[in-house]
């Protein structure tokens, strides 16, 4: 009993500390009686009556259950029906069906790479791929989001591997932007790596009949088809449950592909079979998605000109961000809309960066011009200083003038509708700053910045608020991990606390000056973990009335805390975490640096209660070799799932 109540006291406190950084998420239903902005059904196939019939179908001749795996006899034919069809609406060999979406990521991942190969991942991949890599045992690397030169930059620092493995998104699901298929496609052959694309979002409604991105990239590869790239397509992710209505996932690709998942996913492997309901839906639905060309031009119309009157860039399919920062505010705007009529959700962290929270909005082949001047109405309400007048009808596209997606003598829309102008993706996206804070001085927060750094390769940089003395952190933070850094905020030649550092020079520490450069430089830095490593222990004085614990309380970034392993750090590390706490801040992970203590590592455990506990030893010698080989040993991955998750 006391167990479970301790468990429940636990999971209690930390709903409260979500629920008061405005993170709580609660289940949603479907809403009939809103209007739809917010599924993934672009096509409108859910309510379907010949996908709905197709299902009645399947039930009747097979029941309601998958009843077994695969291959125990589970499923239907149905199954492989719906698989021949995929396969040959994409133009490949064969295809593999899934429970889920997510299954199919981590199936095809763990099943194509292992220990001693390499994952490389867009920086704004699915969570699915990210959890997909880690349960892979892979090595992962994260390149900077669509940028081809950063992953060909990354392909040549990897070193040996046994094989290495490139994924993105085309169509990005938080984003709406477009890959650069055809330029990664280059890079991977040019470099020896496969390459596999998630087309969840794309497949029904971009490409030749719907058949997703990679069908348009095909005669920039070279010729009517992708045949010359065959050896480095892996595979495709075709989900059942965005633009075909239903629910699943299908791995797409080469026979080859399609028998070594059915010996080595285990995610099909130990999984019941989908219900016959939804194979046979899924039959129907391909076909019906396959001639869908007029609700397909339809829904990108629309998303058109919902971007163009939300100064959003040109969306790749149905998805148009409107990025409003704060998570309030988000949710505010969202409410209001459904209040309204209109199903709008907001999106936070960790599904996006910090200070990118947003109005995911969806267009759908059913939505109409009049829904979409509905969401113009209320604009003003949302967004008041973001607003911009439109030109022409909403569901236009245009802003005057003939020759435009509306044609010409396309009516005009009142003078009083207005939409929400987003600021730029780009612009808006800044890094999330990660502290390095310490329970003294000397105790080795620096090599661990520099193991952190080293981990996040071109998705981080290091920054210290304050240098005293004449050893520089930042040049040691360079030589170790090869990274961006940022010049010191303020420095001090004594070799002491910051504020008697200062006070020696007749200087001062300009909290407010140190604030805005955190500001300045996650915004440069543009995405990814801006690490920021302060000055000996966590109550270090800044000035004489302000310390960094202060400065951490009012800022309240994520962070990480460094303790020696040996004599003296149960009390200091407590002690500090208790500290932390009291102000509402929780480590992501205690690093323990010297010789391993087993005793003191276990108490920490137990008593201190983080979620993570990392040994680093004394290195023998310090090198980027050294860190290296202990980086292939610790998975510091889950550190920086809030700046990685979609």
């Amino acid at each position: 009993m006391t167990e479970r109540e301790s468990l429940d006291a636990r999971l209690a406190a930390e709903r409260a500390r979500w629920e008061a950084a405005g993170l709580r998420r609660e289940l949603a239903l479907a809403t009939p009686a809103l209007v739809d902005f917010t599924s993934n059904d672009y096509l409108g196939l859910a309510r379907h009556p010949q996908v709905i019939e197709a299902a009645r179908e399947a039930l009747r001749e097979y029941g309601a259950g998958g009843r077994a795996s695969r291959l125990l006899g589970g499923g239907s034919v149905f199954d492989e029906r719906a698989e021949d069809a995929v396969a040959a609406w994409l133009g490949a060999e064969s295809a593999l069906l899934f429970p889920s979406g997510y299954q199919a990521n981590v199936g095809v991942v763990q099943a194509l790479i292992g220990p001693g190969d390499v994952l490389l991942s867009d920086e704004l991949n699915h969570a699915s791929l990210i959890d997909a890599g880690r349960i892979s045992r892979a090595r992962v690397v994260v390149y900077r989001h669509a940028d081809v030169e950063d992953l060909e930059r990354q392909l040549t620092r990897i070193g040996a591997a046994a094989r290495v493995l490139v994924a993105t998104e085309s169509v990005f699901s938080m984003d709406g932007d477009l890959a650069p298929l055809a330029d990664v496609a280059r890079v991977c052959r040019a470099r020896g790596a496969w390459l596999l694309v998630d087309e969840a979002h794309a497949v029904g409604v971009i490409g030749r009949d719907g058949a997703g991105a990679w069908s348009t990239v095909a005669d920039e590869l070279g010729g009517a088809s992708s045949r010359d790239f065959d050896d480095v397509l892996a595979a495709r992710i075709v989900t059942g449950g965005k633009a075909l209505g239903v629910t699943g996932a299908f791995v797409v690709g080469r026979r080859s592909v399609r028998e070594h998942l059915i010996q080595r996913a285990r995610s099909f492997v130990f999984t019941t079979a989908v219900s016959p309901a939804v194979s046979g839906a899924l039959c129907a639905a391909i076909e019906l998605a396959r001639r869908a060309d007029n609700s397909r031009a339809k829904l990108i119309r629309l998303a058109r000109a919902l971007a163009l009157a939300c100064g959003a860039p040109t969306p790749a399919a149905a998805i148009v961000p409107v990025i409003l920062g704060e998570e309030a505010r988000a949710l505010d705007a969202a409410r209001l809309a459904r209040e309204r009529g209109l199903d709008v959700r907001a999106v936070r962290p960790p599904t996006v960066p910090r200070g990118t929270s947003r109005l995911r909005l969806v267009c759908h082949s059913f939505n109409t011009d009049a829904e979409l001047a509905r969401l113009a109405q209320i604009a003003r309400e949302l967004a008041p200083e973001l607003v911009t007048e439109l030109g022409g009808p909403v569901g236009s596209g245009v802003t005057g003038g003939p020759g435009g997606p509306g044609g010409p003598g396309a009516a005009a829309a009142p003078a009083s509708t207005r939409i929400v102008r987003a600021p730029n993706r780009h612009a808006a996206r800044a890094a999330t700053p990660c502290v390095v804070a310490g329970t003294d001085t000397g105790i080795g927060k620096t090599v661990v910045s520099a193991l952190l750094a080293r981990a996040l390769g071109a998705r981080g940089a290091y920054w210290k608020p304050v240098q005293t003395g004449d050893e520089s952190d930042t040049r040691t933070v360079i030589e170790l991990a090869r990274t961006r850094t940022f010049e010191p905020g303020a420095s001090f030649a004594k070799p002491a606390s910051p504020h008697e550092a200062a006070r020696a020079e007749g200087r001062s520490v300009d909290v407010a000056g140190t604030t805005r450069l955190l500001g300045e430089h996650a915004v440069a830095l543009g995405g990814g973990v801006l690490l920021v490593e302060l000055a000996g222990g966590l109550s270090v004085p800044w000035t004489d009335e302000f310390t960094q614990l202060d400065w951490l309380a009012r800022e309240r970034p994520a962070l990480v805390l460094v303790a020696r392993s040996g004599l003296g750090t149960l009390n200091h590390t407590l002690l500090s975490l208790e500290a932390l706490r009291a102000r509402g801040l929780e480590p992501r992970a205690l690093f323990l640096v010297g010789d391993e203590h087993p005793s003191n590592r276990e108490t920490l455990r137990a008593l201190g209660k983080v979620a993570l506990l990392f040994e680093v030893p004394r290195f023998e010698p310090l090198s980027t070799a050294t860190l290296e080989l202990w980086l292939a040993r610790n998975d510091l991955g889950p550190l920086f799932d809030e700046a990685n998750e979609r």
